[in-house]
């Protein structure tokens, strides 16, 4: 008897953890065959691949193929390989595609969740509404005398970083974001500059490191989303600080802006503006036209913008800009044309690293796109279905709500249909900008949910590359790797196993 019920628990669980695993097939969309509850992901949650990886794996795996099945845990998924379904998701039927799906719990979002890049629906469309002025191009320029002091401090740093045989140089211009995110976003000096074991780069550093405790939550979330709705991605000691940090900063302030031209007074400036109204992206009255709603700028509110502020804002500029410079390290011809466009760029500014310095270094931009091409930060943008019975017509295939697609970034950055030869280092791609690499080069995103930030992590990156390559050359170290690898446990952001260990050189001009 207790065999038999033994049997039938075990064909019920089966039952339940392969039970949407028709799903791909009855459409005739190709995939991998799935395994019971982890689906195509055991890798991922098993922490062997970052979700970057994953979407690229399947990517090139079935190269004629427009889209390809996945199963995330028992959903359905979607990953798109197909520029002309990029553009409709991401653009032409954006109001079917608004979500990010990043919580696998639409109701229970825990607080520093409820920010710009996690939130969905009404909550991001407010948010969104509201902060996007904070990052205007006025507001840019005045931040860069931040930059600029910034800039001159890793100068300084570099001088000692220079003695050694080599030094990671992702954890040096991390060391740099870091600083500048903290006078820009908290109107502190979190001294990382000089100090590498100061608390908020171990904090910067804990955002972005996957534990076996984060690892396993996150499986659970996506497996049982229902039953384990209650636990959270972000680790209590990250979530407290941040709290704790901000709130003394507000209470510090009176909860009023003190003109410092920070982030943080930004927000308390949008705040005194009070409740945000706008039009609903979710809900439309009998009419068709959008149902009116408002949000409370919360303390919580604020506290997780500035929570994604901080992470999102030092974490993919120190990528971009380490891996560029990583590249130009290999590619000393590069290198040496940078150089010379910064010291004929600075000529003509007084030698000082001015906001239309910084626009006037072409080149380096070039190569600054170039291995953001290579090496997105962001390896993958993500979207959620929000309409029943969605189709696409190109390929004539309905998706229900909820589905999520996957455009995999980095894999279409190194397909050879849109660039030639993509595994080399090659600036000249970009002698016309970007405008004409629409829906193939995407590292900030693209349409209504593209990075608000993307010109001030832009800048910040530039910045701090002219300020470095002005006095110092880089050249592989011993213990160089020109195509090193990335770390299986990224979720939002790619990282690099063991770094990116450079030889800094003073120059001899």
């Amino acid at each position: 008897m207790i065999v038999i019920i033994l049997l039938v628990f075990v064909l019920v669980f089966y039952l339940y953890g392969t039970r949407t695993f028709s799903y791909w097939k009855k459409k005739g969309v190709k995939h991998d065959p799935p395994l019971p509850f982890v689906g195509n992901n055991l890798k991922h949650f098993i922490q062997r691949a970052s979700m970057c990886m994953m979407a690229t794996e399947v990517y090139n795996k079935y190269p004629e193929e427009k889209v390809v099945g996945f199963y995330r845990g028992t959903r359905p998924e979607l990953v798109v390989r197909d520029p002309v379904l990029f553009k409709r998701i991401l653009i032409t039927d954006f109001h079917h595609f608004y979500s990010r799906g990043f919580n696998p719990h639409k109701t229970v979002i825990e607080p520093l969740m409820k920010n710009l890049f996690f939130a969905d629906g009404d909550l991001w469309r407010l948010i969104r509404q509201r902060f996007t002025p904070a990052f205007s191009s006025s507001k840019l320029k005045g931040m860069f005398p931040i930059i600029t002091d910034r800039a001159e401090k890793l100068q300084l740093l570099a001088e000692d970083i220079a003695k050694k045989d080599f030094y990671d140089v992702r954890e040096l211009m991390a060391r740099y974001t870091t600083d500048f995110i903290g006078v820009c976003g908290f109107g502190i000096d979190m001294d990382t500059l000089s100090d590498e074991n100061s608390q908020f780069r171990w904090l910067g550093k804990r955002m972005f490191q996957r534990t076996l405790r984060d690892g396993i939550n996150g499986a659970l979330k996506f497996i049982f989303p229902d039953l384990c709705k209650h636990l959270r991605f972000i680790a209590p000691e990250v979530e407290n600080a941040i709290v704790n940090l901000v709130t003394a900063i507000m209470k510090e302030r009176n909860y009023k802006p003190r003109g410092k031209n920070d982030f943080i007074d930004l927000i308390l400036e949008l705040k005194q503006q009070g409740t945000i109204k706008g039009e609903s992206i979710e809900h439309r009255k009998p009419d068709g036209t959008s149902e009116l709603v408002e949000l409370e700028i919360s303390d919580l509110i604020i506290i997780a913008q500035v929570f994604v502020f901080f992470g999102a804002g030092f974490e993919t500029s120190s990528t971009a800009s380490s891996y560029t410079l990583h590249q130009l390290a290999f590619n000393p011809d590069c290198q040496e044309k940078v150089q010379i466009e910064i010291d004929k760029v600075l000529a003509k500014h007084d030698d000082k690293l001015t906001y239309d310095a910084v626009n006037d270094m072409k080149y380096l931009e070039m190569c600054f796109y170039e291995g953001m091409r290579m090496f997105p930060s962001v390896g993958y943008l993500m979207r959620m279905c929000e309409t029943p019975n969605y189709i696409f017509p190109e390929i004539n295939l309905t998706i229900d709500k909820e589905v999520k697609v996957f455009i995999p970034v980095q894999a279409v950055h190194r397909d050879e249909q849109f660039f030639q030869n993509p595994n080399k280092f090659d600036p000249d791609r970009f002698c016309n900008g970007i405008k004409d690499m629409k829906y193939v080069y995407m590292p900030f995103g693209e349409g209504p949910r593209a990075c608000v930030g993307a010109r001030l992590g832009q800048m910040q990156s530039i910045a701090g590359l002219a300020a470095l390559l002005q006095k110092y050359s880089v050249e592989p170290a011993a213990c160089s790797v020109l195509d090193p690898n990335s770390d299986p446990t990224g979720i939002v952001t790619e990282g690099i196993v063991d770094g990116l260990p450079l030889k800094l050189k003073k120059r001899q001009k």
